[in-house]
């Protein structure tokens, strides 16, 4: 028999949005820049990427986090996130799941942490209850008011920002924002992003548009509310960090929320995120604040003889 290839992982969950922490197993990416060895992940190991968030071992909405040796030596760890299709450069939920799983193999205390991306350095704290902040990289709206033509839908309208991903935010939906709709508001967001690609639209520096944001009210008018198309096809079932982090520097440049203000952001499923911000030198600094579970103690097993080792659809190596 050959012999089997051996990953550890934590996976957790973030207001119902799984993360999974790769701990050891990886192939070594070097001691480039975070930026650096995603590129080299992408690049030369992409099968890993797939045998780790995709099926049969992962699914649509497994964000992968490898953690990695930072270079910035006030950072407790580096990371890059991943997840059934691609790469991201930062991820709300996922931070606060890794810095769960941190906290759950006793690697830290409550307190102020630093985590490394390639996107930049993170700030977080642990609280003494178990909820994580998150100090996201700067965020900013880049166009606002932005048309598209999406078939079936007429001309939707929304904002370009960025929060660490980029998004388009529109507040037109076809339904009412709640699971019950959620093939509905699927088919939209999708139906969306298709339109912003054949249309070209960018964010900022020709950055693509990858997440597709409908923010309103909650049905029963209780707050915020909104539904994130993530790359990949599937929805995100926290509040989303990094959309939140967007709709933020949304918020701000409209004056419709002031400097420190508490936003509470509720994903789809109503989970929420509490959410503030300071101003930035371009746009926002937010902080976010959830909590995820540990869910998972998982050893990961690759096998050369297994057809689907690598993932449902993946290339062998």
């Amino acid at each position: 028999m050959a012999a089997m290839q051996k990953l550890l992982a934590i996976d957790s969950h973030t207001a119902g949005e799984p993360t999974r922490v790769v701990l050891s197993g990886f192939p070594d990416l070097g001691r480039g820049s975070l930026a650096d060895r995603c590129a080299l992940f992408r690049e030369r190991f992409d099968h890993w990427r797939s045998a780790v968030a995709c099926e049969p071992r992962g699914s649509d909405t497994v964000v992968g986090a490898l953690l990695q040796e930072p270079v910035d030596p006030r950072c407790c760890t580096g990371v890059i996130f991943f997840n059934n299709v691609g790469y991201l450069g930062m991820c709300g939920h996922g931070t606060i799941g890794l810095i769960r799983t941190l906290a759950h193999l006793g690697r830290i205390g409550p307190g102020e942490h630093l985590i490394e991306t390639p996107v930049g350095v993170v700030g977080v704290v642990l609280h003494d209850d178990g909820r994580v902040s998150i100090d996201n990289v700067e965020s900013y709206r880049a166009r606002a008011g932005v048309a598209v033509d999406v078939p079936g839908h007429g001309s939707v309208v929304g904002d370009v920002a960025w929060g660490g991903n980029w998004f388009f935010i529109t507040g037109q939906s076809p339904v009412p924002l709640d699971l019950a709709h959620e093939p509905e508001l699927t088919a939209y967001t999708l139906a969306v992003q298709r339109a912003i690609d054949a249309a070209g639209i960018r964010g900022g520096d020709s950055g693509v548009i990858d997440h597709v944001e409908v923010s309103g009210r909650a049905p029963d008018g209780s707050g915020a509310r909104n539904f994130v198309m993530c790359p990949g096809g599937a929805y995100d079932r926290s509040p989303c960090g990094t959309g939140t982090s967007a709709k933020l520097a949304c918020l701000a440049a409209d004056r419709a929320l002031a400097e420190g203000e508490v936003w509470v952001q509720q994903g789809i499923l109503g989970s929420a995120f509490e959410c503030s911000y300071r101003k930035g030198t371009r746009g926002v600094l937010p902080r976010i604040t959830g909590q995820a579970w540990i869910t998972a103690s998982t050893e990961i097993l690759i096998d050369a003889d297994d057809p689907f080792a690598w993932g449902i659809g993946a290339k062998r190596p």
